[in-house]
């Protein structure tokens, strides 16, 4: 068989039809929009913004989300035109396996581990970060920090990490529900969004009238920034590399801040769970992309306008709380605004969990059904009808990564996995539309071609953005897929016994 067969479109269309074997359809366009929300506002926003402030962009980090945005509208569309003409669990994998064949499908769904399942451990770690916040540092580092992490306090002691036990328990308390049922957990995400994003909007409010000017001048990091060292001598920001300053710095923000992003896209992977796809993914994904686009452009000026870009540097100071720590510092008389906010970020983040554990867990039940990783990952539970198998392995897997990898190399992962799977999903679908230009979409990608070569370009330009070290990774993690593939995957393949079973059905489905 070919490393570039494809699977038929009739197989995916006949698969999304059968809904007595499959998911259950339960959401709406509302449920969508705040699934997307959902899983988009959480540590890429509390978390991420002042990372890319302090560490490339300082006030431009507002460009920042600019140009994250514009990446992620064109990406956008294109989802929304997969989505409404492929309304299937599994996303970009699912769209690559009909557009660019079974070699480019694997390897995009083994990307979707770094942006969804990482994206759980970055978030589950952040979560920890804020609930040691809120108690008032009373959880020991030790014990909410990896083994990789380590710092020397004010009074000269050293702390290393050992894990983070308090992410190890949002994962498992998400997981549960996950299993419980779609539908309850959309409730519950449901709730959560309209908190947070309350929370959000009263901070922007109020955070407007505290606004310092000089906070944003000058607006870009200048070249030539000496690099920050910590107490023992530790350099824990060098501004001297192309994209750590200047106009290179909001690229690098961007970046950064991409995975505040993330989310819109895993609307996709509930397409099989919607009542009516054809009008309503389209609405999910770029329903919650404007709304959020919004927010953060509004958030980041106030953030950096309120406290200085060089506060978020040091992570001890404000960057692991960023919010907490701009209200408590510089908004007089909002002591309890700074409560408030880490409560409901607590409970934002727990929302992003939730999506980002849902959406690789219906991309693994995808993977599953086409017989490249074990069919225990496609098992339904017998009650619930949820992926309840892949529910319990991703616990682990993420749970690893949870308590004992550092938030900041997870969240770079995370971020590379997504524009990975954006590019191939741009890239998809000015192949489809020349290849199969007849297919029905109930959705289309307006100016085409314009809008995928644009979201190929920006999304690859954000890639290359990402500092060297989070790319030697990802890579090393792509090369660990290819073998696995070659390994297992490719004997297994169901499409490889389709083929030898009817040779010509990719002729048969090309007459048709």
């Amino acid at each position: 068989m070919s490393l570039f067969a494809k699977k038929p479109l009739h197989q995916l269309l006949a698969q999304a039809e059968d809904s007595e074997k499959g998911l259950k359809r339960t959401l709406g366009a509302g449920n969508l929009v705040a699934l997307g929300i959902g899983a988009i506002i959480g540590a890429g926003l509390f978390v991420r913004t002042a990372a890319a402030a302090g560490q490339a962009a300082g006030p431009g980090v507002t460009l920042s989300f600019i140009v994250a945005a514009v990446g992620c509208a064109f990406a956008g569309l294109c989802y929304a035109e997969f989505a409404a003409m492929i309304p299937i669990a599994g996303s970009a994998y699912a769209y690559s396996y009909t557009t660019m064949g079974e070699l480019i499908a694997w390897i995009i769904g083994w990307a979707l581990i770094m942006e969804y399942a990482l994206g759980a451990a970055t978030v589950s770690i952040a979560w920890s970060e804020y609930l040691n916040k809120l108690f008032g540092g009373a959880i020991p580092y030790e014990w909410s920090h990896s083994p990789f992490e380590s710092f020397t306090d004010s009074s000269g002691v050293h702390h290393s990490g050992i894990m983070n036990a308090p992410a190890l328990v949002i994962l498992l308390l998400l997981t549960l529900l996950l299993i419980r049922g779609t539908q309850e957990s959309a409730m519950v995400n449901m709730i959560i969004v309209i908190i947070k994003v309350g929370i959000v909007i009263l901070f922007i409010a109020l955070g407007w009238q505290f606004i310092n000017p000089a906070n944003h001048t000058p607006y870009l990091i200048p070249e030539g920034t000496a690099p920050v060292v910590d107490q023992a001598g530790k350099v824990i920001a060098d501004y001297s590399g192309w994209n750590k300053h200047g106009l290179g710095g909001v690229l690098g923000g961007a970046a950064i801040v991409f995975f505040a992003f993330i989310g819109f896209d895993a609307v996709s992977t509930a397409a099989q769970e919607a009542k009516n796809p054809k009008r309503d993914m389209p609405i999910g994904i770029l329903g919650s992309l404007v709304v959020c686009t919004i927010l953060y452009i509004l958030f980041g000026h106030v953030l950096t306008g309120v406290a200085n870009w060089k506060d978020f540097v040091d992570p001890e100071k404000g960057r692991e709380a960023s919010v907490a720590y701009a209200i408590s510092q510089y908004m007089t008389g909002y002591g309890w605004l700074a409560q408030a906010v880490t409560v409901a970020i607590l409970a934002g983040f727990s929302s992003v969990i939730l999506v980002m554990l849902m959406g690789q867990s219906r991309i693994f039940y995808t993977m599953s059904n086409d017989g490249l990783i074990p069919k225990a990952f496609g098992e339904l539970h017998p009650k619930y009808k949820t992926p309840y198998k892949a529910n319990w392995i991703l616990f682990i897997f993420v749970g690893l990564f949870a308590a004992f990898v550092p938030g900041h190399v997870a969240g770079d992962l995370t971020s590379f996995g997504t524009l990975f799977a954006f590019v191939l999903v741009s890239a998809g679908v000015w192949i489809l539309r020349v290849k199969q230009p007849d297919i029905e979409r109930p959705f289309r990608t307006p100016i085409y071609p314009v809008v995928s070569a644009l979201g190929v370009l920006i999304c690859t330009a954000m890639i290359i953005g990402l500092d060297s070290q989070t790319l030697k990774v990802a890579f090393a993690w792509m090369a660990v897929g290819l073998v696995v593939y070659f390994v297992y995957s490719r004997h297994h393949s169901k499409l490889k016994n389709f083929n030898e079973i009817l040779p010509h059905a990719s002729d048969f489905e090309q007459k048709k």
